[in-house]
């Protein structure tokens, strides 16, 4: 399945670099009309879907693996045995 304008303008939106001037989450608000934790929610599924790494590979396997950190970070499992995607 193909990616969605929005979820191609989510992707797109994730290789911005962050020195723009203010908060991301209001970036989020602005651009997207959704919730930073909806916002997120959509892009964390994003970052499982073969559209998406065929889209753009680099930016999917950086925020994957950012996401396993963070999940390491909060909850203590080791990425090994992470139940979670």
């Amino acid at each position: 399945m193909d990616l969605t304008d929005r979820e191609v303008a989510i992707l797109d939106f994730e290789r911005t670099p962050w020195d723009i001037d203010g908060p991301k989450e209001k970036a989020i608000r602005e651009r997207f009309g959704i919730s930073p934790s909806r916002y997120y929610q959509i892009r964390d599924s994003l970052l499982d879907r073969d559209a998406a790494m065929e889209h753009d590979p680099l930016l999917v396997l950086r925020l994957r693996k950012l996401r396993t950190k963070r999940r390491f970070i909060r909850y203590g499992i080791p990425q090994i045995h992470s139940p979670i995607r």
